[in-house]
């Protein structure tokens, strides 16, 4: 008898699906299924690179920023890595992207810690870019194009990353402008009252190579002549600043300190004539602390005819200060002092009708209106941080 032949097995679906199995994939359903999966990576890659962080800087949240710049460093050099190991992107003008893409992001975290340096330094001297209007804020990176190409995609990334760098920039021309403008306030006010600072030049930077003609590649993102400016800014600030020290333009006593009498021509108290007064008086306890006005040397402690007791300090600049009608001494001549170090007390020694400092300022034994070198103080007291 003739034995019927077993149907067929179907095995997971139909003789169709089978036959699809043992063809292959689609091109096009694959490709079509990679250009998505890459194109959604970029995108994600470029949403990381449109926070405004320079906007933040400029509003002086300088620490919040650094960190928020850092972290979009650190995902882009990730969501890179993840690019190069993914085994899809064969097209050779692909791959090339990506490791162009992968160089500027090295490029941009080296640059980024120079950045980051200059910034830690200025905010140690006191600059803040918020004091200066930095033009607005900066341009929206370009997001990647919707259904584009996965080239296209990748270039819209990098143009994201060019912005980063612009970024930098931008943080750079704060920082020099800051540093600049505080500079110049400051040289401003010394030189009103006849003090001129010497300040550091820009140090020339080497540089060189054998001259080619310019490729066909891309230029390279370098802030170096920027961050050299910065660097230059801040030396000369921090030298004006050091000399805000040296100048007497502190107060003699603690805290604000009302006059009783001014400089220039005035009734003597005791001859009830006209008279000139050579200095500032400053009412005051008997035993009150006379403090320095400034950085120098003490150059004579002792008794003067009129003045009774007297402190002087020698300065930059042939600036010498006197404290005169002093109680009692603490500084010793031949030395060093400090601005706002304890030099002597307040007493009534000397012609003088009852406890007061008498304050003069002095070039070449000539004296100025001291006035001037108190007010001159107070408008540069926000680079002192007092």
């Amino acid at each position: 008898m003739r034995q019927k032949s077993p149907p067929p097995v179907r095995v997971f679906g139909s003789v169709r699906a089978a036959r699809a199995r043992r063809d292959g994939i689609p091109p096009a359903l694959f490709y079509g299924s990679f250009a998505a999966l890459f194109a959604a990576n970029v995108v994600t890659l470029v949403a990381f690179l449109m926070a405004p962080d320079i906007a933040g800087l400029i509003n002086g949240e300088n620490e919040r920023v650094i960190a928020a710049y850092e972290d979009r460093i650190a995902q882009l050099r990730i969501e890179v890595d993840r690019l190069h190991s993914r085994h899809y992107a064969q097209a050779g003008d692909v791959n090339l992207q990506l490791q162009e893409l992968g160089q500027q992001q090295e490029l941009l975290l080296e640059q980024h810690q120079y950045v980051r340096r200059l910034a830690e330094k200025a905010s140690e001297l006191g600059i803040e870019p918020a004091r200066v209007a930095a033009g607005g804020p900066p341009a929206t990176p370009v997001p990647a194009t919707a259904g584009g190409t996965v080239v296209d995609d990748i270039a819209a990334a990098a143009r994201s990353v060019t912005q980063m760098f612009d970024d930098s920039r931008l943080a750079l021309s704060a920082l020099s402008t800051a540093a600049t403008q505080s500079t110049e306030a400051i040289l401003g006010e010394l030189q009103e009252i006849g003090i001129r600072p010497q300040l550091p030049g820009p140090v020339p930077a080497g540089v060189g190579g054998p001259h080619l003609p310019p490729g066909d590649g891309p230029d390279a993102f370098d802030i170096v002549d920027d961050a050299n400016a910065v660097a230059d800014a801040l030396a000369r600030f921090k030298a004006a600043r050091g000399a805000l020290d040296v100048a007497p333009i502190h107060q003699p006593l603690d805290g604000t300190a009302p006059t009783s009498s001014g400089f220039g021509n005035r009734k003597d108290p005791f001859t009830k004539g006209k008279a000139f007064h050579s200095g500032l008086d400053f009412p005051a306890s008997a035993g009150t602390l006379v403090l320095s006005a400034g950085f120098g040397r003490v150059t004579f402690v002792g008794r003067k005819s009129g003045y009774g007791n007297v402190v002087e300090i020698t300065h930059g600049a042939g600036l010498m200060t006197r404290y005169a009608h002093l109680s009692g001494f603490i500084a010793k001549e031949g030395q060093a002092v400090k601005t706002g170090t304890p030099i002597a007390m307040v007493g009534s020694t000397g012609r003088s009708t009852g406890p007061h400092l008498h304050f003069e300022v002095r070039r070449s034994d000539r004296a100025l209106d001291p006035a001037r070198f108190l007010a001159a103080g107070k408008r540069l007291a926000r680079f002192m941080g007092v």
